[in-house]
């Protein structure tokens, strides 16, 4: 297998640039990573879009309207589609999206904004997100994502934490063959990472890096300006997750 692509989530130019100086190859930029990210505003994209380019790093962009569940309604899918295509026009390289409905992909959903994505950029970059995670059975997401264009499965095997999903992830990985990447992330530590990769034999592999990062004063989570989960992306993280990484290529 040749060189595992590490994909680090960010919400900052800090984010972006803590990304850049510990090793990151790809960059999924997000708002709001504290919710599990939200679609990330104009003016952080084109700040990232910027440095990353300069730095040969990919960035691809979260398309996700609101937090809470992936079961999007007219209003929402129109946003959806309209943040997609300002994304493009911004610069990224690629998309990341999903909707689910009924306990399965939700094809007319997902056709619909698609065909506008591909309308704006015919070979944009495609991941579809954990919202495969909230299905029954993620396996089942394979053949969609196959048959809808994507490139990749962003994917926890249904778990909380991707290492505790192996046994999901491999059989997700069995199902797609070499059709289409499937990319384990969700608790991604560098003491983990190699386990996880040897164990599922993946080639991207994507995390956080972060640390928490508290409010320095309590009225802002006192007043409802922040809630739990806020941190913010590390460097020293992500340098040992491209060691661990390539130390575990290195031996096999």
């Amino acid at each position: 297998m040749g060189a595992v692509t590490l994909e680090i989530c960010i919400d900052s130019v800090d984010g972006c640039e803590a990304a850049i100086a510990g090793g990151a190859d790809r960059i999924e930029l997000c708002g709001a990573l504290s919710v599990g990210g939200l679609t990330p505003s104009a003016g952080l994209v084109a700040l990232v879009v910027a440095r990353a380019h300069a730095a040969g790093v990919r960035v691809h962009a979260m398309v996700r309207p609101r937090a809470g569940d992936f079961t999007y309604d007219r209003a929402e899918r129109a946003t959806a589609i309209a943040d997609a295509q300002a994304l493009i026009a911004a610069g990224v390289d690629g998309l990341v999206f999903g909707a689910v409905r009924d306990d399965a992909i939700d094809t007319p959903a997902m056709l619909a904004w698609l065909d506008a994505v591909r309308t704006a950029r015919g070979d944009i970059d495609l991941t579809l997100h954990r919202a495969v995670d909230l299905l029954p059975d993620p396996v089942a997401a394979v053949d969609p994502a196959l048959s809808l264009g994507f490139h990749r499965i962003l994917t926890s095997g249904g778990a909380t934490r991707a290492i505790d999903g192996v046994p999901t992830i491999r059989r997700m990985q069995a199902r797609a063959g070499n059709r289409i990447v499937v990319m384990p992330g969700s608790g991604v530590k560098p003491g983990n990472v190699a386990e996880l990769l040897a164990m599922t034999g993946a080639g991207e592999i994507h995390a956080s890096a972060s640390v928490a990062a508290a409010a320095d004063d309590p009225r802002v989570t006192g007043l409802g300006f922040a809630g739990p989960g806020l941190a913010r992306t590390d460097p020293a993280t992500v340098r040992a997750l491209r060691n661990a990484i390539d130390a575990g290529e290195t031996s096999r």
